[in-house]
């Protein structure tokens, strides 16, 4: 991330901003006893969902971020320096998987379908995946000049999670502003 990317995301305007929507984005949808959280960042996402689900997990790449978040939710929730597309979890284990505005952080279209893969593998059978993220648009480009920005295709998402064995799939998006999808493996 750049550094104006990094203050964003780490500021509390952000996370208060996250605080607010997080209901409102899992609304309607049974994540069950046991939720993974892929790609939590500067945990403003992770802040939003422990209070909501009974038992959280959260992954996160960098190291050092992990590290913060470790400290941070001491306890709460269980923080794992690792990577979405290789997950280090058995099949099976979750309930739920979560995604928010991490996956255009993904650098190649393959990585974020094995991220599709891995949720699903460690998803129950029944189990949802739910995922948010930005859209592409020139405001959200000047944003990651010099980030990686790997934008979701609105129309690619339905087959790319056929193809990772997903059903029940709904996507909704804004043109130029956000995607929101949800998958289930089946029962």
């Amino acid at each position: 991330m750049n550094l104006v990317h990094r203050k964003l995301c780490s500021s509390a305007l952000w996370a208060k901003a996250v605080a607010a929507e997080m209901p409102g984005n899992v609304a309607g949808f049974d994540l069950g006893d046991s939720v993974l959280e892929i790609g939590p960042g500067f945990g403003a996402t992770t802040r939003a969902l422990v209070g909501l689900v009974p038992k959280l997990t959260a992954i996160e790449i960098d190291e050092a971020s992990a590290e913060l978040l470790k400290r941070e939710f001491d306890g709460r929730v269980r923080i794992v320096q690792g990577d979405g597309a290789a997950l280090p979890f058995e099949d099976g284990e979750f309930s739920a998987v979560v995604c928010f505005t991490m996956l255009h952080h993904v650098p190649t279209t393959g990585l974020q379908d094995a991220i599709f893969a891995e949720a699903f593998r460690v998803l129950r059978p029944g189990g949802v995946l739910r995922a948010i993220d930005s859209l592409e648009s020139l405001p959200f480009r000047l944003l990651h000049i010099g980030d990686t920005m790997n934008a979701l295709d609105p129309v690619s998402i339905w087959p790319r999670l056929t193809g990772a064995g997903f059903g029940d799939i709904k996507v909704d998006h804004v043109p130029k502003r956000s995607i929101r999808f949800s998958a289930r493996k089946p029962a």
